[in-house]
């Protein structure tokens, strides 16, 4: 767009009520909402890139988002009258000018994602739309092993639905980590791209080795064994937030 500022935005929304992040026909997105606030904003319709699609009912608290505009107005004010437009479902913070070329998908380097599971013996429903409430004991010990064996870069076939044709299933994973707190377990991961539907795959992978359903080897032998959509079930879309995308340049955090 000749003559306009390159922004970009950190993103937070409740993905309890969208069909997902990408825009999508008679259906409402977190694209969608981002982009009809920036037209009434602009007056002009504006195109919002985003550094990473989402499931429907997941949410984020640190998606990134990338539009350009011929606007007058700083960045602050940008964020302020973007938010003024915005349902209570979505906000941004943290708005800035970036070079003109930034893609916040592809300049992104890493990008964090946690999945947050209730062992509670009872519901606890202040939680019911961020957690996924699977009651009973775990063997988070042998959990933690089998985590162990996601780390490195490796074809991840089997932790993921269906790939567009030509896309590459060979993703690297740098952290993956469990943490408890009382009864509120969550499940980290960083790596440098995600496939579709391949945290919550893990994650119904993982449980399942809590429960004894399979051993840690077992998991290990199915994500290696790069068969499509074998490691799962997926485990439920609420549970899911993602927390952070890093970039090296443009839009640095």
């Amino acid at each position: 767009m000749s003559g306009s500022t390159r922004f970009a935005a950190t993103v937070s929304y409740d993905g309890q009520e969208f069909a997902g992040s990408q825009r999508q026909l008679h259906a409402r997105t977190v694209q969608g909402e981002l982009e009809g606030a920036a037209e009434r904003l602009f007056g002009a319709a504006t195109r919002v890139e985003l550094a990473g699609r989402t499931d429907a009912g997941v949410h984020a608290i640190g998606q990134v988002a990338a539009f350009s505009a011929n606007t007058a107005h700083d960045s602050r004010t940008v964020e302020r009258a973007l938010n003024a437009h915005l349902p209570e479902d979505v906000a941004v913070r943290d708005v800035r000018e970036v070079p003109e070329g930034f893609d916040p998908r592809r300049w992104a380097r890493r990008r964090w994602y946690r999945y947050s599971l209730l062992t509670s013996a009872v519901r606890l429903p202040l939680q019911r739309r961020t957690a996924w409430g699977i009651g009973g004991q775990l063997d988070l010990a042998v959990m933690k092993e089998a985590a162990r064996t996601l780390l490195g870069r490796r074809d991840f076939s089997a932790c993921a639905g269906p790939l567009e044709e030509g896309r590459s299933p060979v993703r690297t994973v740098a952290e993956a980590n469990f943490s408890q707190t009382e009864c509120l377990l969550a499940f980290d991961i960083e790596a440098d791209a995600f496939l579709p539907q391949m945290v919550r795959r893990i994650v119904g992978g993982l449980v399942r080795v809590g429960r004894g359903a399979i051993t840690a080897g077992d998991f290990q032998s199915a994500v290696a064994a790069a068969a499509p959509a074998t490691v799962g079930p997926p485990a439920p879309p609420h549970g899911l937030c993602l927390q952070r995308v890093w970039y090296d340049e443009g839009y640095a955090t």
